[in-house]
């Protein structure tokens, strides 16, 4: 039975070490993973008799959006579609619970920061490769062109897609390599750093460039570095002028309106047929799982230039979970992470250690582009990068644990 435990256990720990790299190169590697992580968790636990899960400041929203989702079956047009959007609720919540309890070691937070920043660096990469030489190395895609520009996506489905991806993981490495590492490490995390944000530009994406600045603010101020905050003012100023040509004659096109700028008008249309799902349908929604089923069905009269398409997503994490799930279930998903940030922000004052207080501040940081980023991405909805939002949140959530311990 020990001997049956401790190869669980094994399973367990490294499989949460591959997850965030296995993101970086294809949806099947990390299945299995997340699939080993599972059912080693599991058994674990029936052959312990242990309590299934650890209790966290954010078990009771994620429960009560689990209770919301169920009940929005009623107004459900597809039953299958809506399980299966039940069934991945199941599995973030899985993900971030075993994170939470089963990270219980700075060697296995170390072991699972290098494998971070080897994922986010190898589609980093990857999206450089692919731009320079018209294929990434590891899916073979080409990039895409969006006026006249090559816009990289690694080995994920579209640009912005590798862009999410990228943003969350950016602020953790870009704090490490500026407030944790001395001499040749220092230098080799900058490059890494470097390397990450030109993955980060080469995607095009400006809400993700937006999400990866106010980020990368949130960590400066936070930790009172004033070069930093002038080095990112004085990009703000520049910006403007060293952006490609192409896109300075788009935005001039656009009578460089700021929000048209960083949504484009299709998205603005999409949001105003997200509203009127939602007047349709306010207290549970469309039924969770099921926007894009619906979604013609309250499309309004849309402008020549900017048709969509009959099934959507939402491209905004908020008004999507409001038109599947309800304005109740939108506003417990807020206070979700107002437990969750507020939590981040009292283990972060009361750790000791200082490693693991950049580490806190870093990941609120991450978790802060995710969400940032998703204002204009469906993000939590995309299965390839939205385990990565609940992975970082059980990371940080794990931290709890070391308050009280000598961490010497």
């Amino acid at each position: 039975m020990k001997q049956i435990i401790k190869y669980l256990e094994f399973t367990i720990y490294w499989s949460i070490v591959l997850i965030p790299f296995s993101i970086a190169i294809a949806p099947a590697a990390t299945s299995v993973f997340m699939g080993f992580l599972f059912f080693s968790f599991l058994v674990k636990k029936i052959l312990k008799k242990e309590k299934l899960f650890v209790n966290t400041p954010i078990n009771l929203p994620f429960v009560i959006l689990i209770l919301i989702s169920i009940i929005s079956f009623k107004n459900s047009i597809d039953y299958h579609a809506s399980f299966r959007g039940l069934a991945k609720l199941m599995q973030n919540a899985f993900l971030f619970l075993i994170c939470a309890e089963e990270i219980k070691d700075k060697k296995h937070i170390t072991c699972v920061i290098f494998a971070v920043i080897l994922g986010a660096s190898l589609a980093s990469f990857d999206a450089l490769w692919q731009v320079l030489f018209g294929k990434d190395f590891i899916r073979q895609h080409a990039p895409i062109i969006n006026i006249g520009i090559k816009r990289a996506t690694a080995a994920f489905p579209n640009a912005n897609v590798l862009g999410v991806y990228l943003s969350a993981l950016a602020p953790l490495i870009i704090g490490l390599s500026l407030y944790l590492f001395k001499g040749r490490k220092k230098i080799v995390m900058l490059f890494l750093s470097v390397l990450t944000i030109t993955g980060i530009v080469l995607t095009l994406s400006r809400p993700t460039a937006l999400a990866l600045y106010i980020s990368v603010l949130f960590l400066s101020i936070l930790r009172k570095d004033k070069t930093l905050i002038a080095i990112l003012l004085i990009l703000l100023l520049i910006i403007p002028f060293i952006m490609p040509g192409n896109i300075k004659d788009w935005a001039r096109k656009i009578n460089y309106n700021p929000i048209v700028f960083m949504c484009n008008t299709d998205r603005i249309v999409i949001y105003r047929n997200t509203i009127n799902m939602i007047k349709h349908h306010p207290i549970i929604g469309v039924g969770v799982n099921t926007f894009s089923k619906n979604y013609l069905t309250y499309k309004l009269p849309e402008p020549e230039d900017a048709r969509t398409g009959d099934t959507m997503y939402a491209h905004n994490n908020f008004l999507h979970l409001a038109a599947e799930t309800g304005l109740i279930s939108l506003f417990v998903f807020v206070w979700l992470l107002w437990n969750l940030f507020l939590y981040s922000g009292y283990v972060y004052k009361s750790l000791k250690d200082n490693y693991l207080k950049l580490l806190s501040i870093c990941l609120a940081a991450s978790l802060i582009a995710f969400l940032l980023n998703g204002l204009t991405e469906t993000s939590l909805y995309y299965s390839r990068v939205a385990m990565i939002f609940w992975y970082l949140i059980g990371l940080s959530l794990s931290l709890e644990k070391f308050i009280h311990a000598d961490n010497s």
